[in-house]
């Protein structure tokens, strides 16, 4: 396996594995800490909100506020991680169906996709585990049980059509405004917009998955791995499908970097240059 990346004269240059891991490690380990915080706040804010001890869960009696309040919070929380340094530095994927998709969109080498999807997946089970180790049975028991995601009452049908949906919609946004030259900045506004309606409205059919890493973490230390085909399948395919629908529209010189926010004052390891719309090269063809 190989991967490529620019160099001050513009070329891009094959990367092997060892090599690849030995240049980009600090942006592997950006992309686990932004998921491990992510699971963070997920699983504290689920706690006070569900968990029936909590003085918050009793003073607010009604599920679909509670759930509301949950989606602001996730919202605000991916929001900041993308804007955040590390986030700008990373491009603030935090999620292997988002690497997926963009390596099919030929902005991410096969190494750095590789090394990030792993690393998420092992930033993600280290966030649960620090927040099962932090709160207890708070968060680890009924009902809020590692903040797992199962499929609602609606069934599987219902849980995989939401999933696959909600997935198509947030990368058909990344990639339609983050290459948009007026609003490309909003990339991480509109992602957090999309999650605070996702948890309170899509929550209920599916659990609001759409990250295979982020089921994984809780699935593992929670025992609970119903349905997981679901949350392994339908965000990748929903993401896919967004990206081959961008192709169908745009080539894929076209199409600018893989981060949702670039930091100006450092070399981006995906297209070589420290903002987003400065001489972009692509990664593959």
């Amino acid at each position: 396996m190989s991967g490529r990346t620019p160099e001050s004269s513009g070329q891009l240059r094959l990367l092997s594995l060892s090599e690849s891991l030995q240049q980009h490690w600090p942006e592997y380990l950006m992309e686990a800490a932004a998921l491990g915080i992510f699971m963070i706040s997920a699983g504290a804010f689920t706690a006070l909100f569900e968990y029936p001890a909590s003085f918050v869960h009793q003073a607010l009696p009604n599920g679909d506020v509670r759930r509301a309040f949950i989606g602001v919070a996730m919202g605000t929380t991916a929001t900041g991680l993308i804007y955040s340094p590390w986030g700008r530095r990373s491009g603030a994927h935090m999620n292997p169906a988002v690497t997926i998709a963009f390596l099919r969109l030929g902005k991410i080498p096969p190494c750095d996709a590789f090394f990030y999807i792993a690393f998420q997946f092992l930033g993600g089970l280290a966030g649960v585990l620090l927040t099962a180790l932090a709160l207890g049975q708070a968060f680890t028991q009924p009902p809020v049980s590692y903040v797992a995601t199962v499929p609602g009452p609606a069934g599987h049908a219902a849980a995989f059509t939401g999933e696959l949906l909600i997935a198509f919609v947030m990368m058909g946004m990344i990639v339609g405004v983050s290459n948009h030259a007026a609003i490309a900045r909003f990339t991480g506004l509109f992602a957090g917009l999309l999650i605070m309606g996702y948890v309170t409205f899509e929550a209920p059919f599916s659990g609001f998955g759409m990250n295979p890493a982020r089921t994984f973490a809780s699935a593992l230390p929670s025992g609970i791995w119903t349905a997981l085909w679901i949350y392994f399948i339908a965000p990748p395919l929903g993401m896919l499908l967004a990206a081959q629908a961008c192709l169908l529209v745009k080539s894929h010189d076209s199409i600018h970097c893989c981060k949702l926010h670039h930091r100006s004052d450092r070399h981006c390891i995906f297209c070589g240059h420290g903002t987003l719309h400065a001489g972009v090269e692509t990664v593959a063809d």
